[in-house]
């Protein structure tokens, strides 16, 4: 895979330069990190998206423990993953383990650390946004040209998904490589994907809300507490899944609380996620 301008393997011999005095140029992230660890397999990929997003505010600098020993044993690595953040060439901060892309921003922004805005473009004429239909066909080309960007297939299934297209997604999601199967975008896609499938031949909301009090009403709820998250009525749709939790919690093998935990991944409100996921919590246990 192409390097991004802001993501590196760092080695032994060049540690000096590539890290410590590029500190004192840009705050540079050290990942200590191994192939045999699960939690790398987490937090690598999305150290790599932040480092992109950020747009050079930081550098990230990937350090292979197997590969460089020496210098995970001269800076004292005991597990790994371990984070650590230079400025000015000295250790500011760090932590073993992997965490949430939240908790990573927040860490970021306690030490000042903000996306970099790029500059504005000149003006230009106005462009017809690109359809998912030419966003697919360009998304494929790409693949072709670059097979072993395994995140261009993430694009692509999200592309194909506003389509209809859900079995391509599913087996695009199915075959991405084990460092993106528990991204946060896969797990976004495969919720989006599973509310796409159960909604393909729902009723419309005015008959499902007809039957709420019918026999039929574990999957009335179901599919509005669905149809309210896809439109964007969260709260509303949240709701719905949560009586479904309350009044049938066994229905379709427990899917009321997997609907839940999938809704949580597509919510970007964090206060209203954990202000339901402490309701569902509730009545779990």
């Amino acid at each position: 895979m192409n390097e991004s301008p802001y993501s590196f393997d760092a080695t032994t011999d060049l540690f000096d330069s590539q890290v410590i005095n590029k500190s004192s140029e840009v705050p540079v992230l050290v990942d200590f990190w191994a192939t045999w660890c699960g939690p790398c397999k987490q937090v690598k990929p999305l150290l790599e998206k932040l480092a992109n997003e950020y747009n050079g505010a930081f550098v990230l600098a990937k350090v292979d423990v197997d590969k460089e020993q020496q210098l995970a044993a001269a800076v004292g690595i005991r597990s790994v993953p371990t984070i650590m953040l230079l400025k000015n060439g000295q250790v500011v901060d760090g932590f073993p383990g992997a965490m949430p892309e939240a908790q990573l921003r927040q860490f970021l922004s306690k030490h000042g650390i903000e996306p970099n805005v790029a500059e504005a473009a000149p003006p230009a004429e106005a462009s017809a946004p690109e359809s998912s239909e030419a966003r697919a066909a360009r998304l494929r080309a790409e693949i072709d040209a670059h097979p072993e960007r395994a995140e261009l297939r993430l694009e692509l299934a999200a592309a194909l998904l506003s389509l209809g297209q859900r079995a391509e997604v599913e087996a695009l999601l199915e075959g991405l490589p084990a460092n993106l199967h528990e991204d946060s975008r896969a797990k976004r896609l495969r919720a989006q994907l599973d509310f796409a499938s159960a909604l393909a031949d729902a009723p419309p909301v005015a008959e499902l809300e007809s039957i709420l009090s019918g026999p039929d009403s574990a999957r009335a709820l179901h599919l509005l507490g669905l149809h309210h998250i896809v439109s964007g009525a969260n709260e509303r749709g949240l709701d719905y899944l949560l009586q479904l939790l309350k009044d049938h919690r066994h229905y379709g093998d427990g899917v009321a609380k997997r609907s839940l935990i999938e809704a949580f991944s597509l919510i970007e409100d964090e206060d209203l996620v954990g202000k339901y996921r402490r309701k569902m919590a509730t009545l779990l246990f």
